[in-house]
């Protein structure tokens, strides 16, 4: 038998085999359920008609769209840090897009298969600006507001143990609460994602009177998470993320990506479908990428709307720039 055909056979198996379930029981049940916050602003918070918005929302929708053609068919999961991973276990969702780091331990020990990395973060600190706290030294002796069953839990004992800083920990099983509790000043200084501080900070009473610390305690690349065992699905969840930011790196966006797959371009027409089978080999249609981008846009668009200049966050690219430029987002390519 050829290489090709035998190659071929043992896909074809795959997908008929225990390896499909994931996607075969999206298909049947028509809508998929996605695994979010409850309520990060620029990530995936409630809007005021109660719809879900932000980053990790978006990857939700085009995963929708990619799988199911309707980038309306998601259910939203709100959960809290402690519920998220038990969620995706137990199958109550089929995905996890929540602003989770991805570590060594939940890799080696959840039975969790860690996605490719959307956005690299950093644990920051929030304070009020009349604190005159300038350096996370300076937190020596105060009261830290932090949630639980987090890696920011670990990391602050962590690292402050390391640097003879001493603190009381505020402990909170939801960040809702503890936004709360900051904003209330039960606490002198909140600790999460520095992402996450700046858009907690947009929604407070008076924004002006906070501020993120710029100094970050540690290394903290978010993703999206699977369950093992279903390599299928682990891999549409991975090469819709390279997708986007192949879409990007090409300019395709949006709004021209329709116009773009009639171009004589190959790298622009694998990615939309016009050539290859990179649809079928995954169990997809062939335009499943061209229907992600109608849906959201590439990753530069799904970052700007929802964390960029364009948001109320108004982050810089920083180390989620493409690689062109002096980013890390780098695509691996559709051939």
């Amino acid at each position: 038998m050829k290489a090709w055909l035998l190659a071929a056979t043992i896909v074809a198996a795959a997908l008929g085999g225990a390896e499909a379930q994931t996607l075969a029981a999206v298909k049947q049940r028509g809508t998929l359920n996605c695994g979010v916050s409850q309520g990060f602003a620029g990530f995936s918070a409630p809007d005021s008609r109660g719809e879900y918005r932000g980053l990790d929302a978006d990857y939700c929708r085009a995963l929708a769209a990619a799988v199911l053609g309707d980038a309306t068919k998601v259910r939203f999961s709100p959960l809290t840090a402690q519920a998220r991973f038990t969620a995706l276990q137990t199958g109550e969702i089929d995905v996890l897009y929540r602003n989770s780091t991805q570590t060594f331990l939940r890799d080696a020990s959840l039975g969790l298969n860690q996605g490719p990395v959307n956005f690299y973060d950093g644990q920051g600190f929030a304070v009020r600006r009349d604190a005159g706290v300038d350096k996370v030294q300076q937190l020596d002796g105060a009261s830290i507001c932090v949630a639980q069953g987090t890696t920011h839990e670990l990391n602050l004992s962590d690292v402050f143990r390391a640097r003879g800083i001493k603190f009381s920990p505020v402990v909170f099983e939801r960040v809702d609460t503890m936004y709360d509790a900051f904003f209330a000043g039960r606490c002198d200084a909140m600790t999460q994602d520095a992402s996450a501080l700046a858009g907690a900070l947009t929604v407070a009473r008076d924004p002006a009177a906070y501020r993120v610390l710029e100094e970050a305690i540690s290394k903290e690349p978010l993703g999206p998470f699977t369950r093992n065992g279903d390599d299928q699905w682990a891999n549409i969840v991975m090469w819709l993320h390279m997708g986007l930011l192949e879409a990007e790196e090409a300019g395709v966006t949006q709004a021209n990506a329709e116009a773009r797959a009639k171009e004589p371009n190959a790298t622009v027409q694998r990615l939309t479908g016009a050539s290859g089978e990179f649809g079928s080999r995954l169990g997809l249609d062939n335009g499943w990428m061209l229907a992600a981008l109608k849906a959201v846009g590439n990753y530069g668009e799904i970052f700007e709307r929802n964390v960029g200049q364009g948001s109320p966050l108004k982050l810089k690219r920083g180390l989620n720039g493409l690689w062109t430029q002096g980013g890390l987002m780098y695509a691996i390519p559709f051939r």
